[in-house]
């Protein structure tokens, strides 16, 4: 079996964000991690593969420090890694990663696609299943529990009712939610393992296609600010005695709230 992980490189969620006066994120000194959804998919990917020998690709489309990232799934289990680093594929939209990372994909063999259901930055949850519909293969997300056996996939998705169990044929896109798994550190041995497998990068020229869409993509959404939340107003307290402290509260929710 052959699964292909996709891998995106996001903030730290505990990393301080500062803006300029033009509204971009400043990005120096940010620690950066694997997104965390992603990572639970390169668990599974690498559990899967401890049971049935599958060979684990992993996929990042991002600059070169996204490296970092690829080597930390492969110091998990991963067999190779894959980073798409040209100028013309770093376009920040969704539509325009799924047509390029689909377009890699298609050129080589896979039966199981493996991605966290959202990644904790833009939080679009777009990316993984546009590229199933443009490769044209079944796709479930949001999954907590995948066995994968004779060439199907049984899994179990949430809902907003509930839980689903789902039978799927492979090849397939599976998105997986928190719960599915505990990710696990990297050994000693792992990292040292790591540092002598593959890493690819590839260009444009590279990935050798005719497709326009993916030689000139193009982003259908575009950021033009980026604003910090308002700092939260300073909170009110009432001293009173509970009759007239209830009567203050209504006069506030009436008067400056506004809410009653």
């Amino acid at each position: 079996m052959k699964i292909i992980v996709l891998v995106k490189q996001t903030f730290d969620t505990e990393a301080r964000i500062e803006l300029s006066d033009e509204g971009c994120i400043l990005e120096q000194n940010i620690k950066r991690i694997i997104n965390p959804y992603d990572e639970l998919a390169i668990e599974e990917a690498v559990k899967i593969k401890e049971t049935t020998g599958a060979d684990i690709t992993v996929i990042s489309l991002g600059p070169d420090m996204a490296e970092d990232a690829l080597r930390q799934a492969l110091a998990m289990g991963a067999d190779r890694a894959i980073l798409l680093n040209d100028s013309p594929f770093l376009v920040q939209d969704g539509c325009s990663r799924a047509k390029v990372l689909a377009e890699t994909i298609a050129q080589r063999e896979y039966d199981l696609i493996l991605a966290g259901w959202v990644s904790i930055d833009d939080g679009s949850a777009q990316t993984a299943v546009r590229i199933a519909e443009i490769l044209d293969i079944p796709q479930v997300t949001v999954v907590t529990n995948l066995h994968v056996a004779e060439n199907k996939a049984l899994v179990r998705r949430e809902t907003d009712d509930g839980m689903e169990i789902i039978e799927v044929s492979l090849p397939a896109l599976i998105t997986v939610q928190k719960g599915i798994n505990e990710p696990r550190y990297p050994s000693f041995k792992g990292i040292m393992q790591a540092k002598k497998k593959e890493l690819k990068k590839i260009t444009l020229a590279e990935l050798n296609t005719a497709n326009p869409k993916v030689n000139s993509p193009e982003a259908k959404v575009s950021v033009e600010k980026i604003e910090l939340p308002p700092k939260r107003a300073s909170c009110k307290k009432i001293k009173a005695e509970p009759a007239e402290a209830c009567h203050q509260l209504v006069e506030l929710l009436h008067n400056e709230a506004k809410v009653i």
